[in-house]
């Protein structure tokens, strides 16, 4: 009797990732099936000894992520101190995913887990096993249900050991993420709040859309700021030096040869002139001694993440976070091993000549592999096993034809990394010459490369040419040139560089091998610290005030350890040696009280930015009339861009990121305020919004920071009622609505995300009309300008569906998304009718958006 068939789910942490080891698995044979959010790749094979369907599909990341309960979320109506003890819960960060999966699991009878190998990759493999264990099917026999894959390394290899060697997700590790989301949204979040609310309703010029705290962003910008204060504390001092240039050798083959002074340097002038006196009448100089010694540079260890970032850096010019994309998409193509590794020790089963054998093939540094190769891999130097994954390597050959730019940059350093892990230590002659002038000592140092070593492949690390001296004898005399007293100024280190704080962050413990980068991005992108020359992190007035008024109250907040305390109690619940409800409770309640200890004391960081940043009431020019007092309000461009009114002392948030006007001068029907404009540019978005309904919605359904275009005022000219058309052709909760302040290059947006669609150059005025096509979409009024009217006949006015309607769908163009008819939108009502027109019946326009917006 043949064995009944068995259907087995695999999930994957990306979709490119489900693709590539689908197609390992199946060995080639996969076919993808298309599904919204992601694909499904589906073969017929053998598990566990039955004849089985294998599913492969993935997540995009994490399924949910960890957030207050909704009324929790106003900031007006919740005290910071409260977070601490709200109610949180996890919300699925994408819509569609849970269903997604729990259509495939539907029927399964095995789940096979292949997230990536990490804390965070344990996580979300409980985030799918709750998401799909309630329909999956029983399994046929007493075999594990659900197992977990690990891997290094998409191989062919790799890939099939790890599904020969299934094992369990590990709880524990998930706890330790779930305890880390939790500590950072209570502690980062009540800070935020209360910091961003106290100060953005004081200061003008913060120029930053939230003072934001973060356990890892802070310290790490604490990095950064020490660095400044050394170098503003820092006092040039002048001091004076003897250099002395000789000349080696006779005729025009001498080479000339500057020489250090032994005594190194003198603060007083007037003593180094007397000492200069001797010197500067002597012509020549007598050799003491010459020393030589062989000296060695060690090969590198092998290439872990932060170690990588570093390279990335300084060597290339690349951002840590950049990197790791990079990085991470080289890994999913198959060209390198998992970039997130703390291990900086090869495996004792790792096959290293096999990997270098792959390389002697490359044009780049196949001759310096394949000499490594000959002359036989040396041990490689023992780095340090954290027992996560193996060092970053390359897997498979990759050219400059098949990589470009950034990736084939880090694609060559990680090759060229690996192979001088196998190389030989640079062995060099040291040569130390010291010189006698007039009684003063002097010395001279070069380096002769007598063994290449690890350096033939990493080129940049091999010792200049002009670091080699002339060949010289103890007692022979050589001609003087000049001898002069140089002037000169003690100086300060210069600003941290990227490869310098990724270093601090690791040896601290602040942030995982995997989140050192964003914690980089994010203080960027706070405006808290700007990219200087050589990749160096220069503080912004904001963070050098943030980090000294964390200094004044409780140094704590800004300092490594606290972070680094916190981190030694997670890995504790990751190995199972503490107890997650206890380290949770007990960590929440320390940090809840040094909150409420930075509450009691925010005036003494209140005092420094009084003296750094200018008061509301000394910033911005006067826009529109406040309703309340009839007053001007001053309209404040640095973000977060607002409007404030001296007189009433009342501040209302505006929209980022785009240019604001006063609107025609018209008001508000509903509480009097003047209108503003807000436009992204002619290539973007633009709407109408009244201040004071866009920081209070005056309708149910209407979100804080909503604009004209989600008003569902009935009679307003400006409302989604009047100019709302269809649901948006890309995202699930948004409307298409008209732009008549287009005019005359009309276009249409959607009023929650960024898709804009263009219509016709050609109308002279369009106008939404009150009927709906049997699609669901609105139907447009279109009068077309007399000399360049589409229509027969000289014909100008015309109304049809904009997605339906022969002539009017092809003269429409989605600027950005991906166009899709609404009628083709899951979930949305109505076949359509194929062709424009009116339509019959049923619902009012009114009802119709209310069902999908309100």
């Amino acid at each position: 009797m043949a064995s009944p068939t068995v259907t087995v789910l695999m999930v994957a942490e990306k979709p490119s990732l489900a693709g590539s080891l689908a197609n390992i698995l199946s060995h080639g044979t996969a076919i993808e099936r298309r599904e919204r959010p992601t694909s499904v790749h589906e073969w017929s094979g053998h598990f566990q000894g039955h004849p089985a369907l294998f599913k492969f599909t993935s997540v995009t990341g994490h399924v949910y992520s960890l957030d207050f309960l909704p009324e929790f979320n106003n900031w007006d109506t919740t005290l910071p101190v409260a977070l601490f003890n709200a109610r949180a819960e996890k919300k699925e960060e994408r819509g569609g995913m849970s269903r997604h999966l729990q259509t495939e699991a539907k029927g399964a009878n095995y789940l096979v887990l292949w997230l990536d190998c990490d804390r965070e990759g344990e996580n979300i493999c409980f985030e799918v096993i709750d998401i799909v264990k309630r329909v999956l099917s029983r399994p046929l026999s007493k075999d594990r249900q659900i197992s977990r894959a690990k891997f290094s390394a998409i191989t062919d290899r790799d890939i099939h050991a790890a599904m020969a060697d299934l094992g369990e997700p590990n709880k524990n590790e998930a706890l330790s993420v779930d305890a880390r989301q939790e500590l950072d949204l209570r502690m980062g979040c009540a800070f935020t709040r209360f910091q961003t609310r106290f100060f953005q309703g004081k200061y003008g010029d913060l120029d930053s859309t939230v003072i934001s705290y973060g356990p890892c962003q802070t310290p790490t910008l604490g990095f950064c700021v020490d660095r400044h204060d050394k170098i503003l504390r820092f006092k040039p001092e002048k001091y004076w030096t003897i250099v002395v240039r000789v000349r080696c050798g006779v005729g025009s083959g001498g080479r000339g040869l500057a020489l250090e002074w032994a005594r190194g340097r003198v603060f007083e002038n007037e003593v180094g002139a007397m000492l200069l006196r001797p010197v500067s009448e002597a012509n020549v100089a007598t050799v003491l001694s010459v020393v030589r010694k062989e000296k060695c540079r060690t090969r590198p260890t092998a290439l872990n993440t932060v170690e990588m970032m570093r390279v990335c850096s300084s060597g290339l010019g690349m951002g840590p976070h950049h990197a790791m994309g990079v990085a991470e998409r080289l890994y999913i193509q198959g060209y390198i091993s998992y970039p997130r590794t703390e291990t900086s020790a090869y495996p004792a089963n790792f096959d290293l000549k096999e990997v270098l054998q792959t390389l002697t093939k490359s044009p780049s540094w196949g001759r310096e592999a394949k000499v490594v190769l000959d002359s036989g891999i040396v041990r490689p130097k023992a780095g340090q096993d954290h027992g996560d994954h193996p060092p970053i390597t390359p897997l498979r050959l990759a050219s400059e034809r098949d990589l470009s730019g950034d990736a084939w940059s880090v694609y060559d350093m990680i090759a060229r990394h690996f192979i001088a892990t196998l190389s030989g230590d640079m062995k060099y002659l040291q040569t130390t010459a010291t010189f006698d002038v007039s009684g003063e000592i002097f010395k001279a140092s070069g380096k002769q490369v007598t063994q290449r070593g690890f350096t033939a492949v990493m080129h940049w690390l091999a010792p200049d040419e002009d670091e080699i001296i002339p060949q010289l004898s103890e007692g022979i005399h050589v001609e003087i040139e000049s001898a002069v007293l140089d002037e000169r100024f003690t100086q300060p280190a210069g600003p941290i560089t990227e490869s310098e704080l990724l270093s601090l962050m690791d040896r601290f413990g602040i942030g995982t091998d995997a989140s050192m980068a964003v914690h980089i991005n994010n203080i960027c992108e706070r405006n808290y610290v700007s990219i200087g020359p050589g990749r160096t992190l220069v503080p912004t007035n904001l963070g050098v005030v943030l980090v000294h008024g964390y200094q004044q109250i409780d140094r704590e907040l800004v300092m490594p350890t606290m972070r680094a305390a916190v981190e030694k109690r997670l890995n504790l619940i990751a190995t199972g040696e503490a107890d997650y409800l206890t380290v949770l409770r007990e960590t929440l309640a320390a940090l809840e009280a040094k909150f409420r200890y930075f509450e009691l004391k925010i005036s003494a960081m209140d005092e420094l930015f009084e003296a750094s940043f200018s008061p509301l009431a000394d910033t911005g020019k006067p826009m529109s009339r406040c309703a309340h007092c009839g007053r001007f309000m001053k309209y404040i461009a640095a973000k977060p861009a607002r409007l404030y009114c001296p007189t009433c002392d009342t501040t209302y948030s505006l929209p980022n990121n785009g240019k604001i006007m006063l609107f025609k001068e018209l008001k508000c029907p509903l509480d009097g305020f003047e209108l503003l404009l807000f436009s992204t540019g002619s290539k973007g978005k633009s709407y109408p919004l009244c201040p004071y309904c866009y920081n209070n919605p005056p309708f149910p359904g209407m979100i804080k920071g909503s604009g004209c275009d989600s008003c569902t005022h009935p009679t307003c000219q400006h409302s989604l009622i009047k100019h709302g058309v269809c649901p948006c052709v890309e995202c699930d909760t948004g409307v298409l609505v008209l732009d008549p302040n287009s005019a005359p290059k009309y276009k249409m947006a959607c009023n929650v995300c960024n898709v804009v669609i263009t219509l016709f150059d050609d109308a002279h005025r369009i106008t939404v009309s009150g009927d709906i096509c049997g699609c669901g979409s609105g139907t447009l009024d279109v009068v077309f300008n007399k000399n360049k009217s589409p229509l027969e006949d000289g014909d100008t006015e015309l109304s049809g569906c904009p997605f339906c309607h022969e002539l009017l769908s092809t003269l429409i163009q989605v600027k950005r998304g991906a166009a899709r008819h609404p009628m083709h939108r899951r979930g949305r009502g109505g076949r359509g009718r194929g062709r424009g027109g009116r339509g019959r019946g049923g619902k009012g326009k009114m009802s119709q958006l209310d069902n999908y917006f309100v």
